[in-house]
């Protein structure tokens, strides 16, 4: 049983023992914990609070909803809803914060909650710290009666978010229906099955094959949308003759790409083809985090503007694209950042805005991938050993590499002339990951076995 507390949210296994997984004891104390912090700047309080379809998820809702009321916050419940359509409706509704009941692309025992600020955002780490200390301390108090939250249901959020990506000047319309696309989706039984045939029905999408659309939980595969986990999908996309295919997890904000002979465009690539169609568009810079791919750093660099490398983690890329004033961002796992549309992973309107490209550049789905400089990722983990000295590791790393470039961000990424390696401990599973990059497979395989191999060596285990 596991428990995580971590800038992507408080996340766990369902059932087991207080503070060890994700039990009632566990989601009441972290959701008061939240709830006072929202109390203490907010005299009358409301959160909007969303769910992917994880068998789970019903329950932590209640459980979430009663301790809000409980509290005196006024809660609205969106119910079933993409991860970015609960970070837009908390501005929409201006709610002083909201909770996303998801654990992304965690497997289907897991469940989290996430937590955003009045903007929509994820909290800050500092923000995040004092709530642990909240929890912890149990500094929180509940209401009398005549002072409970009042509870109501919100319905047209989905649409409200399919009308706002449509209304974007960005994504040309005219352009994806002329082209006639046939779409497979894989929205592996979770929340996007709702959304996403409908939303590319809007679009202009001539033809949608359906894999996995029913929003009962039953994940039919590994939810994490990487090739090995979707083989389904890409046959499908050949036996249809259909044009590419699209797959998001289960709470939809990140999105992978198949291409019409069912050979993967790669989860990297997403953001690098929506930013290479943004930043032919928009004069501004982009920014990705350091587990990224370098073919980013090549497109920004094509269009004259500014690249810029954040620690892992979405509330990082936000701060620093709000720094550098970039017009798209994002994560290498498949997460684009629009912020003329809102300060969040999109899996929707990367969509929109990957299909206004692909229509505009007259080319197949495969044929634009071979557009962009192709690099390799390696991505690779390792469980995490109670006993591992992360600083160990990084001093034993920079002695062995002492001309190369190191950077220590977050966790501690390695450049060499063809490549980069970087190892951190994940946000969202308790292992160590160590990602590496090169122009072959076969060499960001052989620099992710070298990391390995030192890790083990440094275990205590």
């Amino acid at each position: 049983m596991t428990l995580i507390t971590s800038i992507s949210g408080i996340r766990g296994t369902i059932g087991g023992n207080p503070g060890n997984s994700l039990t009632p004891n566990d989601i009441v104390r972290f959701t008061s914990a939240f709830g006072a912090q929202v109390i203490r700047s907010n005299k009358k309080a409301s959160i909007v609070i969303g769910r992917d379809a994880r068998i789970s998820g019903p329950m932590v809702s209640h459980l979430v909803t009663g301790t809000l009321l409980a509290m005196g916050i006024d809660v609205i419940d969106l119910g079933l809803a993409t991860t970015p359509t609960v970070e837009m409706m908390v501005v929409d509704e201006k709610a002083n914060g909201g909770i996303i009941i998801t654990a992304s692309h965690n497997p289907g025992e897991w469940n989290a909650l996430k937590l955003l600020n009045e903007q929509g955002e994820f909290i800050s780490a500092e923000r995040g710290t004092e709530l642990l200390k909240l929890a912890e301390a149990g500094d929180f108090e509940y209401k009398r009666t005549d002072w409970l939250g009042e509870y109501r249901k919100r319905e047209d959020h989905h649409q409200i978010h399919i009308d706002r990506i449509l209304e974007l000047e960005l994504v040309d319309q005219d352009a994806i229906q002329k082209a006639g696309f046939h779409v497979v989706v894989d929205c592996v039984n979770s929340v996007g099955g709702i959304v996403l045939p409908e939303f590319l029905k809007q679009l202009g999408v001539s033809k949608i094959t359906e894999l996995y659309c029913e929003p009962n939980g039953l994940f039919p595969h590994n939810p994490e949308p990487l090739p090995e986990h979707l083989e389904a999908i890409s046959a499908e996309v050949v036996k249809q003759h259909a044009h590419l295919g699209f797959v998001v997890d289960p709470d939809v904000d990140r999105l992978a790409i198949v291409c019409e002979d069912g050979s993967m465009f790669g989860e990297e690539y997403t953001l690098v083809a929506v930013a290479d169609y943004v930043l032919s568009r928009r004069k501004g810079n982009a920014v990705s985090n350091l587990s990224s791919t370098r073919a980013l750093i090549d497109i920004t660099h094509k269009h004259g503007v500014q690249y810029t490398a954040s620690a892992v983690g979405e509330v990082n890329v936000v701060e620093a694209m709000k720094k550098t004033s970039a017009v798209i961002g994002g994560e290498g796992n498949g997460g684009v950042i629009l912020p003329e549309l809102h300060y969040g992973r999109d899996a929707l309107a990367g969509i929109a805005l990957f299909l206004s490209h692909l229509a505009n550049s007259g080319l197949s789905c495969r044929e634009l991938r071979t557009t962009y400089p192709d690099y390799c990722i390696s991505k690779n983990k390792v469980e995490l050993s109670s006993g591992i000295d992360m600083q160990k590791v990084s001093s034993e790393i920079r002695s062995r590499y002492p001309d190369y470039q190191i950077n220590e961000v977050d966790g501690i990424r390695l450049d060499y002339p063809d490549g980069w390696v970087h190892l951190r401990k994940s946000n969202t599973e308790p292992v160590i990951r160590i990602y590496s990059e090169n122009r072959t497979p076969e060499k960001a395989a052989e620099w992710a076995s070298k990391f390995i191999k030192l890790l083990n060596t440094l275990s205590p285990d």
